[in-house]
């Protein structure tokens, strides 16, 4: 059974930071590509961030320059590193792994992200 637990969600001022973690089992990890997705309130879920197999990132032109996606195959895990957080960011965060050859496409949970200003 695949899950994928996030983690790092809360309440932070504008300007501060949060580190997303999503944690996977049940799926061979490594070769799955990863993305981060966010919905707000009364709004469309969104893709903010992606990371392939290879590393080889891709942003939302609202995030680029503050948010950073990355991956660590030993632990399962990818992450997303958020800095300078507008009150626009505010929204739940959803993990998502997919491999598309054997029509896997997985999503966590999702974590509450709530900034302040």
């Amino acid at each position: 059974q695949v899950q994928l637990v996030e983690s790092g969600g809360g309440l932070v001022q504008a300007g501060g930071s949060l580190r997303l973690s999503c944690a996977a089992s049940g799926v061979i990890f490594s070769i799955t590509a990863a993305g981060w997705y966010r919905q707000a309130p009364g709004k469309e879920r969104e893709l903010v961030a992606t990371i392939t197999t290879g590393g080889g990132t891709n942003y939302t032109d609202s995030v680029k320059g503050r948010f950073t996606i990355s991956r660590d195959d030993n632990k399962n895990t990818v992450y997303l590193q958020m800095n300078s957080l507008k009150p626009e960011d505010t929204a739940v965060y959803y993990c998502n792994l997919v491999n598309p050859r054997l029509w896997w496409n997985y999503w966590g949970q999702g974590t509450q992200v709530t900034v302040s200003s």
